[in-house]
């Protein structure tokens, strides 16, 4: 196929360039440096005996939308093992802190064939699953001329996204062809994969519904409600450049009710912790950094929680959480299943693209508010912190939305059980 012989020439003539990329991604500290030859195909860890299921997922969301089948497949075969892989730093610290016993997280190796063979010789995967849409040529090449099944789930598919692959057919049905099953994370992605060339695309709904809510110390989660000391707070979760001002105005307003107010603010960006708290104190804004240890006093007005692996603390603390990427910016939105799970009620902006479906099914319901701007946010905000009964309702709504979805993981792993392999004998499973 041309096409194919371009790209794997392509990857190859342009080596020295791709090895000053990765130097210059160390350099800023967006590559882990005690682990830089994971991503030359270089293994960290021996690999251990016994079946070994692959699941790659792009970055942090993806990652955390494979934790259900992660442990689905573990529990289904306990000799079997488990490989995860992603491509960021921050996907690596929330990996370590999540993923179960017999299941290891690396690196994924950089698409050149030469170091994609060196990752596929050293694990030798019996079965390949790949999360989303991160689709990387050489490895699910090399997958098929190892005769290896793959499965894609929770496949999305932007508009961007279909009008760049339509401009490379060829690879696009090429690349699709090698998963069976295809499903996607929405009806209109499984419309998308099937334009691209995915004949046998198919929805059996949202796997990022079945993540099992984020977790909390305990013994931390205690220490912070004292600190509040019954204070009224509201959490900005997620949120993107451009974002944080309008969180700012929507905080002011409040404080005129509300002189106690607080504002949890949690970036989608830790390292932009200090910049934004430069911008809220430009603004007349008390400030506190979570990162530098600043304490929670009564005259701190935002608090900025520039940390990862944390919001299963703030959604527990606040009632109401505001999703970050929807508001400006065309990210997309964040997911909103996560506070709903906690019983903290979500609100977005217009743009949950994302999540359009989970967010259709939750505006519908009852059990998320949409807001347009900052008065907009402050005054949703204000009413749900003054109406339990209404937050009861939402709550409640929301809810049932999150207890729906849970048994997307079992749907997904029925569509997966033919290309998994088979169960250590003996296992009694």
């Amino acid at each position: 196929m041309i096409a194919r012989g371009l790209y794997l020439a392509a990857t190859a003539l342009a080596a020295p360039l791709i090895d000053r990329y990765l130097d210059k991604r160390l350099a800023r500290g967006k590559e882990d440096a005690a682990r830089f030859g994971e991503r030359r195909g270089r293994p960290g860890r021996p690999r251990p005996e016994g079946p070994l299921v692959w699941i790659h997922a792009a970055s942090n969301g993806e990652a955390m939308s494979s934790l259900p089948l992660v442990q689905r497949i573990l529990d289904r075969d306990p000799k079997g093992h488990v490989l995860v892989t992603t491509g960021t730093v921050t996907s690596a610290k929330l990996m370590a802190a999540r993923l179960p016993a017999r299941a290891i997280h690396q690196y994924v190796p950089v698409d050149r064939t030469a170091w994609v063979r060196s990752f596929l010789k050293h694990w030798r995967p019996d079965t390949g699953i790949w999360v989303e849409s991160e689709f990387w040529p050489a490895l699910i090449w090399e997958m098929r001329r190892a005769g290896k099944p793959m499965a894609l789930v929770n496949g999305r598919v932007s508009l961007k996204s279909l009008a760049r692959w339509r401009r490379i057919p060829g690879i696009a049905v090429d690349l699709l062809d090698g998963f069976d099953p295809c499903l996607a994370q929405t009806p209109k992605d499984a419309a998308h994969l099937r334009d691209l060339g995915a004949a046998k695309a198919d929805c059996v709904g949202n796997l990022k519904l079945s993540v099992p809510p984020q977790p909390v110390d305990g013994a931390v989660l205690e220490t912070e409600r004292a600190r509040l000391r019954g204070r009224p707070v509201w959490v900005a979760a997620s949120t993107h450049p451009g974002e944080e001002a309008i969180v700012a105005e929507a905080h002011r307003d409040l404080a005129v009710a509300k002189p106690d107010i607080l504002t949890i603010l949690v970036p989608r960006h830790p390292h932009r912790g200090e910049e934004i708290a430069g911008m809220l104190r430009d603004k007349g804004l008390t400030v506190a950094l979570r990162s530098r240890g600043d304490a929670l006093t009564p005259t701190v007005s935002v608090y900025v929680a520039d940390t990862l692996g944390e919001l299963g603390l703030f959604y527990r603390l606040a009632p109401v959480a505001m999703i970050g990427g929807s508001l400006c910016g065309g990210h997309g939105g964040h997911n909103p299943i996560e506070p709903a799970q906690l019983g903290c009620i979500p609100l977005c902006g217009p743009d949950m693209t994302n999540f359009a479906t989970v967010a259709a099914d939750l505006l519908d319901r009852g059990g998320m508010a949409q807001v347009a701007d900052a008065a907009d946010l402050a005054r949703a905000v204000r009413r749900l912190l003054e109406d339990s009964k209404r937050r009861s309702t939402m709550a409640k709504a929301a809810g049932q939305v999150t207890v729906e979805g849970a048994a997307t993981a079992d749907r997904v792993m029925a569509r997966l059980a033919p290309i998994l392999p088979p169960v250590t004998p003996g296992t009694g499973r």
